[in-house]
């Protein structure tokens, strides 16, 4: 069974920074697709970041430049680095991972695993 747990959010000041974690079970997510997603209040879950097995990120231009994903194989966890926290970084951030090797697919439907998220709030 997968599981996805993520931790590290919390309430920053604009400019601020925060690293969140995901730590996955289950099987070797760290060898397939994962990625950062987000969701802010009557807002549609949007993509952040993914990366694919061989570590290769893709960035979504609002955040290319401030956050950074990385992780770390032997302890099965994917981090988020974010700096620069912007008041519109304001929402629920999840992990998920897709049984998806290469040409990571972009949109939250491709990826079957989630996380419960992480709420992170940036005041101006």
């Amino acid at each position: 069974q997968v599981q996805l747990v993520e931790s590290g959010g919390g309430s920053v000041q604009a400019g601020g920074s925060l690293r969140l974690s995901c730590a996955a079970s289950g099987y070797n997510s760290m060898s397939y697709c994962m990625g950062w997603f987000r969701q802010a209040p009557g807002m549609e879950r949007e993509g952040v970041v993914i990366i694919d097995s061989a570590g290769s990120p893709s960035y979504a231009d609002s955040v290319k430049g401030r956050f950074t994903i990385s992780r770390d194989n032997a302890k099965n966890t994917l981090y988020l680095e974010m700096n620069s926290l912007k008041p519109e970084d304001t929402a629920m951030y999840y992990c998920a991972s897709s049984p998806v090797r290469w040409h990571c697919p972009r949109g939250s439907l491709a990826y079957p695993y989630w996380g419960q998220g992480t709420q992170v709030t940036v005041s101006s």
